[in-house]
């Protein structure tokens, strides 16, 4: 099916912004495409109106993202009620989730307009804090959800269980908590593994544990964590995404799980997953002489 309506999001604070969102809004308009723009773009290009998150994610079918991964990650959690496809632009340098290169923006909308694109679902994780039998705060992320000391100079003590079968207490700076899509973010600078995205896993990655011997550890989508701070004083940090921070006490329980909306991303028709992670991890290419295969 062909898209004719497409939304735009962009980090208002990136260079030269105002510019290339505006010349994607008249490549857009010039194809016959009914442009939305989120408001604070809007402003900056002077479009003469502009929409929340939430009536692009109703009207649109397709919403581009403008900016680095800070900016996908925004969009896919105020989105993901929606169920709408969200393709990445690279305004930055090192995003895994903005897999359009800014110099292929065109050719590559191209292709998605037509409706020759392929997707992903990628898995998200429901967070919560709870007092008692309250529930305090709650939130979803895409990438992570990370319980630290913040800048406190100790360790956080969380009892951790998995379908309430005790698994340990961890004493560590903190804890994160990843999906697939997460495993190439902090996760990843962490010493944590990395897993193929269109995998549903959970993986629990403990930074700078006390005890050596405690290690990532990756568990099924179907894993209930519940993680319980006994740390005193002040107590702990839990961070979404990077983007939303809450305060954690002492005997507070973070419950994750695996959530029932998911992120669905469009695919670059130009590069395969692990080019894409090759060309972000700077890894060696093939050997002198070798031919390259398609799609490799």
């Amino acid at each position: 099916m062909k898209i004719r309506k497409v939304g735009i999001v962009a980090n208002t604070e990136k260079e030269k912004i105002a510019e290339y969102a505006g010349a994607l809004k008249e490549w857009l308009a010039a194809k016959g495409v009914e442009v939305f723009i989120e408001n604070e773009i809007a402003a900056k290009i002077g479009a003469r109106a502009g929409f929340d998150l939430k009536t692009i994610a109703v009207k649109t079918q397709l919403v581009t993202v403008m900016g680095g991964d800070g900016t996908m990650l925004r969009t896919a959690r105020c989105l993901s009620k929606y169920n709408v496809p969200i393709v990445g632009i690279n305004m930055g340098n090192f995003g895994y989730l903005t897999e359009v290169n800014l110099n292929e923006m065109n050719s590559a909308l191209e292709v998605i307009l037509s409706g020759n694109y392929l997707t992903e679902k990628r898995m998200m994780l429901d967070v919560s804090i709870s007092q008692g039998p309250k529930i305090i705060n709650a939130g979803v992320v895409l990438n992570d959800a990370v319980i630290d000391r913040g800048n406190l100079s100790r360790i956080v003590e969380l009892e951790t269980t998995i379908n309430n079968k005790y698994l340990t207490t961890y004493k560590a700076d903190g804890l994160i908590i990843s999906t697939p899509t997460g495993s190439t973010a902090y996760s990843l600078s962490a010493g944590g593994p990395i897993v193929y995205p269109e995998k549903d896993l959970i993986i629990i990655n403990p930074i700078c544990p006390h005890t050596l011997t405690n290690r990532p550890i990756i568990v099924p989508e179907n894993s209930d964590l519940r993680l319980r701070l006994w740390s005193k004083g002040r107590g702990a940090i839990l961070t979404l995404d990077g983007q939303e921070t809450f305060r954690v006490r002492s005997g507070d329980v973070v419950t994750i799980k695996k959530s029932k909306y998911s992120t669905t991303l469009v695919l670059s028709p130009h590069r395969s997953y692990w080019e894409i992670l090759r060309s972000k991890l700077g890894w060696g290419g093939l050997p002198s002489g070798a031919k390259r295969r398609k799609n490799a």
